[in-house]
């Protein structure tokens, strides 16, 4: 999709997804929501039935490209592995209907499932390649469950107000890496870098004072 409108269209069911916590939205809903015609849904989605999956992959592919490019000039592979969850759980408290779809849904939808197949499984095996990592190679899918598990949890914390994006970010991938073999110090220091511009959105605002277990 690429269209302004087809744009608005995917954005409206994201929200809808998120606040619904289902997979099945109707026509009229995702025309109410997106401030658009019944008629204008279906000349510019193919087939509604399968919109959760649309909304769902092109989610992953994003996220995927951008965090991919942000990592030029970041040759060591945990710190790769901390920046994008730290980017994660980021983007969590920047868009929460964002967040709240990967909380409701990253175990359950096949294209999401397989957003953690991309740049955390390729610097995993490259960490472990250098010896950066300490688990053995049949460990590798337990290890991509965690980090996912992991980020999923603190995007939830950051969400229902339990914890800023900061400290949920450094302190998920000082845990994470700590898990994988690196010395607690290490980790802290990788875990606590500045974050470097994720590509295509713009910086975050400084993050609002929330009261403690307010929802986002």
């Amino acid at each position: 999709m690429s269209s302004a409108q087809e744009r608005r269209i995917l954005d409206a069911a994201l929200r809808l997804f998120a606040e619904k916590g289902t997979s099945a939205i109707t026509v009229s809903e995702l025309a109410e929501a997106a401030g658009i015609a019944r008629g204008t849904i279906y000349n510019n989605v193919e087939a509604p039935d399968d919109l959760f999956e649309t909304v769902a992959a092109e989610l992953a592919t994003e996220m995927y490209q951008r965090i991919s490019a942000s990592f030029a000039g970041v040759d060591d592979p945990a710190q790769r592995l901390a920046n994008g969850i730290r980017f994660f759980i980021r983007r969590a408290h920047e868009e929460p209907h964002w967040g709240r779809f990967l909380v409701r849904f990253s175990f359950n939808s096949r294209s999401l499932q397989g957003m953690w197949n991309g740049p955390p499984m390729e610097d995993l095996l490259l960490g472990l390649s250098q010896r950066r990592y300490d688990f053995r190679p049949g460990q590798l899918p337990s290890v991509v469950g965690m980090i996912a598990g992991s980020s999923i949890a603190a995007i939830g914390l950051v969400l229902n107000g339990l914890k800023t994006w900061q400290d949920a970010g450094s302190e998920t991938a000082a845990l994470v890496l700590r898990s994988l073999g690196i010395a607690a110090a290490e980790a802290n220091q990788i875990a606590t870098e500045k974050l470097p511009p994720l590509p295509g959105g713009a910086e975050p605002a400084a993050p609002r004072r929330r009261r403690r277990g307010a929802s986002t």
